[in-house]
């Protein structure tokens, strides 16, 4: 499977693309450092969901519910929600 993903995981991190609904695929990212909190295990959070018919993303309600459809230019590489900015932070972008 192939999708058409801009982002290039951070510095200590990766993607998981997992199976989520019919033509659907959630996007998880994988934190590689092991934490004490967790007696290391896996750390991971949901980034976002992506169409592959569509070839679009969604942003993440949760882990397991899709929200609205975001242009995957305006994501960042940790996660599909839109940042929201002030109009003066909007003016300096």
């Amino acid at each position: 499977m192939t999708i058409e993903f801009p982002h290039r995981a951070p510095q200590g991190m990766h993607y998981e693309i997992l199976p989520f609904r019919t033509n659907v695929v959630s996007i998880w990212i994988h934190y590689d450092r092991q934490f004490d909190y967790n007696h290391g295990k896996p750390v991971a959070c949901i980034w976002g969901f992506y169409h592959i018919k569509k070839k679009c993303c969604y942003a993440p309600i949760s882990s397991s519910k899709c929200g609205d459809q975001v242009d995957i230019e305006r994501t960042t590489p940790y996660s599909a929600m839109i940042p929201k900015q002030t109009p003066l932070e909007a003016a300096y972008v």
